[in-house]
C-alpha cells in the first residue's frame, strides 16, 4: 500500500513526529488532496499540551489547502487539477497535518481566482465555526442565497463579539455585516480597532482596560446585548466577564473548550467543556459552548456551506482572508513543531499561523 508522511502527537507536550501512513484511495463522491498549506489553530495545542480527545499517536490539523489529484467514481464537484480549500476534521485520513487528504467532496471548496492557497486556508474551520454558532447557539439567521433588501430582525439590537481579533471573531464581524446588522461591537486590543471598523465593527473595546465590562454595559445601557459570542473561551480572560455583560434573556455562545489555565513551557493546560460551570451566570442567560464538529446535521450546510457559501463570500469579497503569518522551516518537521510552539507562546496576533505541508 502507498504510504506518505504526516504528523502526529506521541504524548502530552512531547515533540511532534512524522510517521508514514496509508494513502486512501478515494471512494464514492470522495477525492484525494495534495495538501500544500494548512493553518494551526488552538485545537492543535490542546490535542498536544493537554491530550483532549486523543489517542496517541493522533494526526493533526483540520484545514486544508491543495490540488485534487484523485477523484472518486461518484464525485461531480471536482476534478483532478482543482485548487481547494476545507474544512476536514472526522478521521485520520482526513487530517490536514499530511501530505494526502482523502475526503468528501462536499467538504471543500474551489479557490476563487485571485487567491492564493495560503490566503484560501485562513477561512475554513473559522468561517464554519461562525455559522455553526451563529444558527445553531445564538438564533441568527443566516440565509443563502440572502435576498435582495433582506433585512434581519433585531438589526440594529447589539452582537458582542468578544475576541474580535481572533480567527473566527473576524468573519464573525464580517458576516454580521454582510447580514445587515448595524450595531456590532468588538472587543480586541486597541491595536486591532481600526481593522475591526474598517471589517464592520461600530464600537471596539479594548480588553486590556479594566473599565471594559463597565464601558461595554454603558455603550448597552438602553437595550441590553442580547447576542453574544466568545470568540477566546477563557475562563477569566473571557468568560468572566462576559458573564457580567449577559443579562436575562440574552443568548451567549463560548467557544470550546473553555480555557481554566493555558498550557505553559512549566503548566499543563487545564480545560472544562460545561460553560455554565465556569462562571456566575445571571439568571435568564442562555449558554452553549460551540461544537462546530456537529454543523453537519444541518443539512443545507452539509451540502453548501463550504463548497458554496464560503466559495462566495471569498469570491465576491463578502469576507476577506486573516492576514497570514508564514511558519518557515526546512521540513514538514520542522514547521509543524514551529507552530505548534508559536501557538504555546501565543505568538499570532490577529493573524493565522500558515505553513507548507507538501513540499
Amino acid at each position: 500500500m502507498a504510504t506518505h508522511s504526516a504528523v502526529v502527537t506521541v504524548g502530552i507536550k512531547k515533540p511532534l513526529q512524522v510517521h508514514q501512513v496509508p494513502t486512501v484511495t478515494p471512494q464514492g463522491d470522495e477525492v484525494r488532496v495534495r495538501v500544500e498549506w494548512t493553518a494551526s489553530t488552538p485545537l492543535d495545542l490542546h490535542q498536544n499540551d493537554g491530550g483532549l480527545l486523543v489517542t496517541h499517536p493522533q494526526r493533526l490539523g483540520d484545514g486544508i489547502a491543495g490540488t485534487v489529484v484523485e477523484v472518486g467514481p461518484n464525485a461531480t464537484r471536482l476534478r483532478v487539477g482543482d485548487s481547494v480549500f476545507g474544512f476536514t476534521w472526522r478521521s485520520a485520513q482526513e487530517k490536514a497535518h499530511q501530505e494526502f487528504c482523502t475526503t468528501n467532496e462536499w467538504l471543500l471548496a474551489r479557490v476563487p481566482e485571485g487567491f492564493t492557497l495560503q490566503e484560501a486556508v485562513t477561512l475554513p474551520n473559522n468561517l464554519v465555526t461562525v455559522f455553526h454558532a451563529f444558527t445553531a447557539d445564538l438564533d441568527i439567521a443566516t440565509p443563502w442565497p440572502k435576498g435582495e433588501g433582506y433585512v434581519p430582525e433585531g438589526a440594529g439590537r447589539a452582537v458582542l463579539v468578544w475576541g474580535g481579533a481572533s480567527s473566527v471573531g473576524l468573519y464573525a464581524v464580517q458576516v454580521l455585516r454582510y447580514y445587515g446588522y448595524t450595531n456590532i461591537m468588538a472587543v480586541a486590543s486597541a491595536k486591532h480597532h481600526p481593522k475591526l471598523k474598517s471589517l464592520g465593527a461600530t464600537h471596539t473595546f479594548d480588553y486590556h482596560d479594566a473599565a471594559v465590562v463597565s464601558q461595554i454595559l454603558a455603550a448597552s445601557a438602553n437595550a441590553g446585548i442580547p447576542k453574544i459570542l466568545d470568540c477566546i473561551g477563557s475562563a477569566k480572560g473571557s468568560v468572566a466577564p462576559v458573564a457580567q455583560i449577559a443579562k436575562a434573556g440574552a443568548k451567549v455562545a463560548v467557544l470550546l473548550p473553555v480555557v481554566v489555565r493555558d498550557s505553559s513551557e512549566t503548566e499543563d493546560p487545564v480545560y472544562e467543556m460545561d460553560v455554565r460551570k465556569v462562571a456566575a451566570w445571571g439568571e435568564g442567560v442562555q449558554v452553549a459552548g460551540v461544537r462546530t464538529h456537529f454543523y453537519l446535521q444541518n443539512e443545507f450546510f452539509k451540502e453548501h456551506l463550504q463548497p458554496d457559501v464560503m466559495y462566495a463570500m471569498l469570491k465576491e469579497g463578502i469576507v476577506e482572508p486573516n492576514p497570514q503569518r508564514i511558519v518557515e522551516g526546512g521540513t514538514l518537521l520542522e514547521r509543524a513543531q514551529k507552530a505548534m510552539d508559536a501557538l504555546r507562546r501565543k505568538e499570532a496576533s490577529g493573524e493565522r499561523l500558515v505553513w507548507r505541508v507538501a513540499d
